[in-house]
């Protein structure tokens, strides 16, 4: 759980909600919040990076650790369906730019400023997102023209 101090600040600076996992921020203070808990907070381990379709757009959830004290926060933000797009966390911490690629690639959510965004598991050609829920299950899985 991440520490209740942590979760605090993030709350008065940057207007995030929190729960006992960890704390959702808005898109736009998304970067900010990350440079924050890794400079202020020791958070300076990328965990892992992924989205989860919502009704209301896709939420890109981020998890960074630090070590004294041990301790896991996940940092969520919201993109609408519209629109699927997000600052790139790859420049803040290194170990994003793959996770990143792995989204844009199953969700189609780009990632501004990102420095390799291609896919990363689907061949280049390959038509959709096969993790959104409006992909065609008629269709079987692997490559289609």
């Amino acid at each position: 759980m991440p520490a209740p101090e942590v979760l605090a600040a993030l709350a008065a600076r940057f207007g995030a909600t929190a729960d006992p996992m960890g704390a959702s921020v808005p898109a736009a203070s998304l970067l900010e919040t990350l440079r924050t808990l890794r400079d202020t907070h020791g958070y300076r381990y990328y965990v892992v990076g992924s989205a989860i379709e919502r009704e209301a757009g896709f939420e890109i959830v981020h998890a960074v650790r630090r070590l004294e004290p041990l301790d896991t926060i996940f940092v969520r933000s919201t993109v609408p369906k519209d629109a699927p797009a997000i600052d790139s966390a790859a420049f803040v911490y290194a170990g994003a730019e793959w996770h990143e690629r792995e989204i844009f690639d199953l969700f189609g959510v780009g990632f501004r400023a990102h420095p390799d965004l291609r896919r990363i598991l689907m061949p280049d050609d390959y038509e959709g997102h096969p993790l959104r829920k409006d992909f065609p299950m008629e269709t079987p899985w692997g490559y289609r023209k």
